[in-house]
């Protein structure tokens, strides 16, 4: 089995769409922002459990963002994974309790 050429240049460009998507590193991570504060771990929970809001804000005004740039790193991100999984994966994960109809 041989690849074509068809096939090696669509294996180039999806490796080049997937390296145009790779995150890159936050410059700001441990430096405090005007206000003098460094988000935690905490804050990343909040702003997790706000971003449905933020969003719709943040489509108005350019002072509101989804997330914070000036954060400890790690712990930020993972307290805003936790925030965003509770408000959307949280309604999934209950289950539903579907009662038998008398007489059947």
């Amino acid at each position: 089995m041989s690849i074509g050429r068809g096939q090696v240049l669509l294996l180039f460009g999806l490796s080049l769409a997937l390296y145009a998507c790779a995150a890159g590193t936050n410059p700001a991570v441990n430096m405090a922002d005007p206000a003098g504060l460094v988000a935690g771990f905490w804050r990343g929970v909040w702003h997790g459990l706000i971003v449905p809001i933020s969003f719709v804000v943040s489509l108005f005004s350019d002072q509101v963002q989804i997330y914070e740039v000036h954060n400890n790193g790690a712990w930020y991100n993972f307290g805003f994974l936790i925030g965003v999984h509770t408000i959307f994966a949280g309604q999934e994960t209950r289950r539903r309790v579907v009662k038998p109809k008398p007489g059947v």
